[in-house]
């Protein structure tokens, strides 16, 4: 296991990451407020499609946060295009659900990834 821990600070509201590398599984836990929040699962589709598909899922949490849903989504399409199997448990226990904080997040991740 892999693991990296990142802190930042996005309109003076301190963000920190954890990125953990598994055998089937990256975790990414992003949180402002010291605690998991709500929880998501994504996973690319497998099929015959020329396109990829993906899937994703709020397992614990907040379901009525697109927003959540497309940072999920954009992480897993990296995850993905790097030519990883891997699937995506995040966590985002956050204050500021911008697009601007989420952005931050989805490229804090992907500049320290572990897949």
């Amino acid at each position: 296991m892999n693991r990296k821990y990142l802190l930042s600070e996005h309109f003076g509201i301190k963000t920190d990451i954890v990125i953990s590398s598994y055998d089937d599984h990256i975790l990414v836990m992003a949180t402002q407020i010291g605690a998991m929040g709500t929880i998501l699962h994504a996973r690319k589709e497998e099929g015959m499609a020329i396109h990829p598909t993906f899937s994703v899922s709020v397992i614990f949490g907040k379901r009525d946060e697109p927003m959540l849903v497309a940072c999920a989504r954009q992480l897993i399409e990296q995850i993905s295009s790097s030519g990883s199997p891997r699937t995506l448990v995040l966590s985002l226990g956050l204050k500021d659900h911008s697009l601007d904080t989420l952005k931050t997040i989805v490229s804090s991740v992907t500049e320290n990834r572990l897949w």
